[in-house]
């Protein structure tokens, strides 16, 4: 089963009741990876009632760690949820829209991590720009906020539906593998610092301005290959900058505002 290889991680979850209906939920879709990044006051023994004795070995199993990265470490796609819309925080996937993309990249061998923020406030820019797509769940309009557990079953639940309507998906020839979460982690700072070498992005916030490079990288699968390229390219952007500078010729003048209208 295809969800069996989706991580499920629940970043700084408030209630650990939450916690054990999302096991439920997991348990429910056939997902088994559990992770909790800085849980608030997480007792086991309050979460494996919500969880029921059927999915307390998820709960068992969970780990637990200090960061979002490294929760996503080693996968191939970072999916984060999200109520909130404007920004960057546009473009967003519905559930049913992600899940193509999600089994595809788990049935290739791949691991994909679904990421829901805390009960109270959800997921921040910051923490989303570690996410390579974001899903909003579509709702009233007097009501966008979903319990955690309800948006992790829905989600999970389009993942599975999708798995079981596209069963036996005809494999192609051997391709190199998607590069990673560190690896993509990597080109996305070593592309800001080539980019500011050359005075394309603006001095202040320059993290802001690099997430439309983000969204762009996240619409179709980065290959190892292409990964290495990227980082080639972004090497000799540094180096030609630096010899430029050094021969006294200054970059052109002037960044690109991508500020959205």
């Amino acid at each position: 089963m295809p969800t069996r290889r989706l991580r499920v991680v629940l970043f700084r979850p408030k209630y650990a009741e939450n916690v054990g209906s999302v096991a439920r939920a997991m348990l429910n879709m056939g997902a088994e990876q559990l992770i909790l990044v800085a849980p608030q006051g997480y007792d086991i023994e309050r979460a494996a009632p919500l969880a029921t004795a059927h999915a307390r070995h998820l709960l068992e199993r969970a780990r637990i760690v200090d960061t979002l990265a490294s929760a996503l470490a080693g996968t191939v796609l970072a999916v984060g949820t999200t109520a909130r819309t404007g920004g960057w925080r546009k473009g967003l996937l519905t559930p049913a829209k992600a899940a193509p993309d999600i089994i595809s990249r788990v049935r290739d061998g791949g691991e994909v991590a679904l990421v829901f923020g805390p009960e109270d406030r959800g997921l921040t820019n910051d923490e989303t720009c570690l996410c390579d797509q974001l899903v909003m769940i579509p709702a009233h309009p007097d009501c966008t906020s979903l319990n955690l557990s309800q948006a992790a079953l829905i989600v999970l639940y389009e993942c599975y539906q999708y798995s079981l309507t596209r069963p036996f998906e005809p494999k192609g020839p051997p391709t190199e593998r998607d590069a990673s979460f560190e690896e993509r982690q990597a080109l996305f700072e070593n592309m800001r610092e080539a980019l500011a070498a050359i005075d394309f992005l603006k001095d202040q916030n320059t993290e802001y301005w690099m997430m439309p490079v983000r969204r762009f990288f996240s619409r179709f699968r980065l290959r190892r290959n292409e990964f290495n390229l990227l980082m080639g390219i972004c090497r000799q952007v540094r180096n030609m900058a630096g010899r430029s500078t050094r021969h006294g010729v200054q970059p052109p003048q002037g960044s690109v505002d991508f500020s959205q209208k």
